[in-house]
């Protein structure tokens, strides 16, 4: 009997040795899952932050190009499109794909097509410079010039 006493708080203390064990991680993970949240809240606060400036100049850019820009789904490619080209149909749309996910960018897809090296001369201006404002107007100069009649 004496033995089974033994063997029962023995048992008992392994029990409270795993309980304490497993509310000890419980703590930490709850203290990981607080520092990651705070994080993902400090990083969404400065999303917004930007988002708040970014809203202005992405507005008089599409008012002052006539021009859109458009998500893909797929990371690192944004879609410029442009109207108001045409002088004989103000809702022709010409666009453009920009890849930028290497160090340098790349122009990967073009409506309606252009001149291969007049693109190739615009992008490397802008792998240069980094002037997006300069490659924008420049595109749409490419645009304009291969719809003249």
């Amino acid at each position: 009997m004496q033995q089974q006493i033994e063997e029962l708080d023995i048992q008992r203390q392994n029990h409270e040795a795993h309980r304490d064990d497993l509310r000890s991680q419980i703590s930490s993970l709850q203290k990981a899952i607080h520092t990651r949240r705070q994080a993902q809240h400090h990083h969404q606060r400065q999303l917004d932050n930007q988002a708040r400036h970014n809203r202005p100049e992405l507005q008089f850019w599409e008012s002052h190009l006539c021009m859109r820009i458009e998500g893909l789904g797929i990371d690192d490619r944004i879609k410029f499109v442009y109207t108001h080209i045409d002088e004989r149909d103000w809702d022709r749309q010409c666009a453009f794909e920009l890849n930028m996910e290497t160090k340098d960018y790349q122009v990967v897809a073009v409506e309606p097509a252009l001149d291969d090296e007049a693109v190739d001369a615009v992008v490397e201006r802008l792998n240069e410079t980094r002037d997006l404002a300069s490659f924008l107007k420049a595109m749409r100069a490419l645009f304009a010039a291969s719809i003249r009649p």
